[in-house]
């Protein structure tokens, strides 16, 4: 790949497809997930194996091809599994019987715990996947970013409103309110083959989970899982959607600064606090 970009092509053009080609690579896992959730719409019902054991089967493949080939690191497999044990958690909660916020065709399916099929934990853990990677794979570093225990805070306490809002007052908006707050002098530093750009790291947040939003019509129109309004046909996910998942994407991102902190200040995708 290098070398075809670097046969005297423009500039911008030679930036532009060094920039695609890496984030080809680092949303690798969520593309080919994504492909699997589409091209299995319309499993037959007879086959030997359900849908979702077969979407899990396959999603563990792709975890592990991403390890043994050496695409993800150590430490950021253990962040990323973190991040999928902690969305399992939240996913067996909101698809309760009591709750029934979404929920997940169940039947006959072996992998499983309670209603919630295990392939649903790497929905999640593709997006921890992307964001490690990019971070490396783009050399993140940033300017003026907020102390860390701030943001540890509001990616703790976003995660538990996901729970408490069913019971007491929903603080969402506060919780986006502080990102904006926390975040807003903050700006993000990554290479485009020659050069390094700068943008506010608010708005790679916001443009990522927007992404992920359009994602996640995807995965409702291939009925991979359903909201209540979705159950007698398909619509366009709310976008209420799009700020949980600006919440949860803000989890993700903290819970993988902290495998990058622990890398030191030598390293390209170190953790920057310059100012």
């Amino acid at each position: 790949m290098k070398s075809i970009l670097s046969r005297g092509l423009p500039d911008p053009v030679h930036e532009l497809l060094w920039f695609c080609h890496r984030q080809l690579l680092a949303c690798v896992f969520g593309v080919l997930l994504l492909a699997g959730l589409l091209l299995t719409k319309h499993w037959a019902e007879a086959a030997p194996l359900s849908r979702q054991d077969f979407l899990f089967l396959y999603a563990l493949g792709l975890q592990i091809a991403l390890i043994v080939f050496r695409l993800e690191h150590r430490e950021e497999v253990v962040v990323i599994l973190a991040f999928h044990l902690l969305a399992t958690v939240m996913e067996w909660f909101k698809t309760s019987p009591a709750i029934g916020s979404w929920q997940y065709p169940a039947e006959g399916v072996i992998f499983r715990v309670y209603q919630v099929p295990l392939f649903a934990g790497f929905l999640y853990s593709s997006v921890g996947s992307y964001i490690a990677r990019a971070w490396r794979l783009l050399e993140f570093r940033f300017i003026a970013y907020p102390p860390v225990w701030m943001t540890a805070i509001l990616a703790g306490l976003a995660y538990l409103n996901f729970f408490t809002h069913h019971f007491v007052a929903d603080i969402r908006w506060i919780l986006i309110a502080a990102s904006v707050v926390l975040f807003w002098r903050c700006r993000l530093t990554f290479r485009t083959g020659r050069r390094v750009r700068t943008i506010p790291l608010l708005a790679g947040l916001l443009a990522v989970a927007f992404l992920i939003w359009i994602a996640e019509n995807a995965g409702t129109y291939a009925r991979a899982w359903v909201y209540p309004d979705q159950i007698e046909g398909w619509k366009p996910v709310s976008l209420q959607k799009f700020w949980a998942w600006y919440l949860l994407m803000i989890l993700s991102f903290v819970l993988v600064s902290f495998v990058n902190l622990r890398r030191g200040s030598g390293g390209s995708a170190s953790l920057s606090r310059d100012s």
